[in-house]
């Protein structure tokens, strides 16, 4: 009997991350930002169970023995990746998927080329299934880590600890103060009210995901009102970076004006010509705008999807990926 040692190897190291691709695809499920993605990641999910039992089959046609903690160490690895990755910034949760995904998709070359090499035909056969899906995958998720680097939204949300964990470092690297500075003079205590419950929720973290969306909310209301002012100040100083960074900030809480969108008309256009006019937008910056103000308004899912599309098409285009 030949030595299948090394296949066998790989192929249990197989099924031990692909039930943790599986746990983390089923994880992002509830940070999908449309219904299109929340479904294609739940098939993903699905996909990777079918491979994982593929993979086991395979592992036990050629004499190799399944390793039964295997899957309960994937669930685990998974768990335990979504519990710390909330700390982290989203672009650095999806980096390290995109590492996961690649790791997969490397050992699945090795597999097919011992399984060549060992003349085992339905082995090759599963690896060459394991590299196009998970060549797809890392594909996807390129796209996703491009969307967010031209400014999103990405195709997945951030978890609400990952929005305050990303609004920290770019808080610790930004150079200009200004906004921050009228910000504070002219809320200086809803500033406070904030580092109270920034507080409180920091000593009840295990506790906070049920009030994370009305605390979001909550301090959404003031945070808008607050840099309308600090922008009609940086305005009336003539300080137009100012004014600049403060719009900004409100385009990303959505709390901008239907004339302020690229496109004309917009609250006056039915579903399907808005749709028609978003395809027809080239820039990544009117992309997140529209997005933005539709979630916070009228929230019609065709022209959030619509956008979104276009937003992946700009950003295949960035990474050289075919549309």
């Amino acid at each position: 009997m030949a030595d299948n040692s090394k296949i066998i190897n790989q192929l249990r190291a197989l099924v031990l991350l692909t039930q943790t691709e599986e746990q983390v695809a089923r994880t992002r499920v509830s940070q999908a930002r449309t219904d299109a993605v929340r479904r294609e990641l739940t098939q993903n999910a699905d996909h990777a169970a079918e491979r994982t039992r593929a993979i086991t089959d395979q592992l036990r046609a050629i004499g190799g023995v399944p390793d039964v903690v295997t899957p309960a160490l994937g669930r685990l690895s998974a768990v335990l990746k979504a519990t710390f990755e909330q700390a982290e910034p989203l672009e650095e949760a999806l980096l390290q998927d995109l590492q996961l995904e690649h790791q997969l998709l490397d050992r699945a070359t090795y597999v097919k080329v011992l399984a060549e090499t060992a003349e085992l035909p339905r082995v090759k056969q599963l690896a060459e299934r394991l590299i196009t899906a998970h060549s797809a995958t890392v594909e996807w998720l390129t796209v996703v880590l491009a969307e967010e680097a031209l400014g999103g939204p990405a195709a997945l949300q951030p978890t609400a600890f990952q929005r305050v964990a990303g609004t920290a470092a770019r808080a610790a690297n930004a150079p200009v103060r200004f906004v921050a500075n009228r910000v504070n003079e002219v809320a200086d205590s809803a500033q406070q009210r904030r580092e109270e419950v920034g507080q409180k929720l920091g000593e009840v973290a295990d506790k906070a995901t049920s009030f994370s969306d009305a605390v979001r909310e909550t301090l959404v209301v003031g945070r808008s009102a607050a840099l309308r002012r600090a922008e009609r100040i940086a305005r009336r100083e003539g300080n137009k970076e100012a004014a600049k960074t403060a719009k900004a900030a409100r385009e990303e809480l959505g709390d901008v004006n239907a004339d302020e969108l690229p496109i004309k008309g917009y609250d006056s256009l039915s579903t399907q010509d808005a749709v028609k006019a978003v395809k027809g937008l080239t820039s990544p910056h009117d992309l997140r705008v529209v997005i933005r103000y539709e979630e916070t308004h009228k929230n019609r899912s065709g022209i959030v999807s619509a956008t979104q599309t276009r937003l992946a098409d700009l950003a295949k285009e960035a990474v050289g990926v075919d549309a």
